[in-house]
């Protein structure tokens, strides 16, 4: 599914998708109110795919999918045939954890960056602009996200503190993230912030907004 917009010139780094498993009752709980527990799992397994298209069609050959809690579950495998990507289980006892250990594999052979699949307005050229920050010599870049985490991060190689004892899942963590890189003397490049599909005034705006409609109307 490479693009005709990919520029083999400006090859990106590694890219990582982070996904949980799409089970009924355990994803995007927080938008079950609005869908039900089985189509707030269809949202995800959506998500999911909108995120490795816009992975691969910025980095064909060069992504992989981060399964969470394990890589057994269907849509997996799926997923794994539909787009030929290589499944990676997320391993470790928290976020951070996990991707700490994604970043120490990504990152053998250059920078890499990591994206989940909660920002379906994430785009090729957002990513290109996160490649470049890392060719240019920032050790780390990231893409904010209005709610004051992340949708993307980039590094060029694992910086631990980012990922130990982060408020994750609250409005802190971006800057948690700044105050942990001036620590580390390090050098990053914040990009546009973007937007998450989390609650249901996310939905409302990723319906109004026309991405995924067709994915919506299969949802229902």
């Amino acid at each position: 599914m490479a693009s005709a917009r990919a520029d083999p010139a400006a090859a990106l780094p590694a890219i990582g998708v982070f996904a949980r498993a799409p089970v009924p009752g355990e994803a995007k709980t927080r938008l079950i109110p609005s869908l039900g527990a089985a189509g707030a799992a269809r949202l995800q397994s959506a998500l999911m795919r909108r995120a490795l298209g816009t992975a691969i069609d910025a980095a064909p050959g060069n992504v992989s999918l981060w399964c969470a809690p394990d890589c057994s579950h269907p849509d997996f495998a799926a997923c794994r045939d539909e787009f030929h990507v290589a499944l990676e289980p997320q391993r470790g006892p928290d976020l951070g954890a996990r991707m700490l250990h994604a970043f120490t594999v990504l990152c053998r052979q250059g920078g890499a960056l990591l994206i989940g699949t909660d920002c379906p307005a994430l785009t090729i050229d957002a990513m290109q602009a996160a490649a470049a920050a890392l060719r240019d010599g920032d050790d780390a870049v990231f893409i904010p996200a209005e709610d004051g985490g992340y949708v993307l991060i980039g590094l060029a190689r694992p910086v631990a503190p980012l990922f130990h004892d982060m408020a994750w899942g609250s409005d802190r963590v971006m800057a948690q993230s700044r105050e942990r890189l001036v620590a580390a003397g390090a050098r990053w490049r914040e990009l546009a912030a973007s937007w998450d599909v989390d609650r249901p005034q996310d939905l409302a705006r990723l319906q109004a907004s026309g991405i995924m409609a067709d994915a919506l109307r299969e949802i229902g």
